[in-house]
């Protein structure tokens, strides 16, 4: 059995890992911190392409993709304020703000990032931000 330290010890590698990879831009690198058969969800406007399920680690690079696309490039910008670490689970607490590439319609949300870990690897991810006001924005 594992210890709790040891398993949050693991979670926290895991979801910093995941945040580094996050920040150096380059997708197809973020599906190595997951699982192969993950549970993700991002809640959110349909006319959003990137929101709903995802459940294999080869369908995370296009979740960043897709949602790059929609960004002017160059104008986004993570803060994060904090990650608490609880046994399996991360919970990444933190702010986003872009600016969408077809009308210039600039957004900032704060978001919570809830991922969970086994094995050093993310097998759910689930992500909550403004979607009403990352809609509205799209939309403007």
């Amino acid at each position: 059995m594992i210890n709790e330290s040891a398993e949050s010890s693991g979670t926290r590698q895991t979801a910093e890992a995941f945040l580094r990879l996050l920040g150096s831009g380059d997708p197809d690198r973020l599906a190595d911190v997951f699982a192969e058969t993950i549970d993700w969800y991002v809640p959110g406007d349909a006319d959003l392409p990137w929101t709903g399920p995802r459940t294999h680690a080869s369908d995370v690079p296009e979740f960043f993709r897709t949602m790059g696309s929609a960004f002017a490039p160059g104008q986004s910008e993570y803060a994060v304020d904090r990650i608490i670490v609880q046994g399996e689970d991360a919970v990444v607490v933190a702010t986003a703000s872009h600016t969408f590439a077809r009308n210039g319609a600039r957004f900032t949300t704060p978001m919570i990032i809830h991922l969970t870990v086994d094995d050093e690897k993310i097998v759910r991810l689930r992500l909550y931000e403004d979607t009403h006001l990352v809609a509205r924005s799209a939309a403007a």
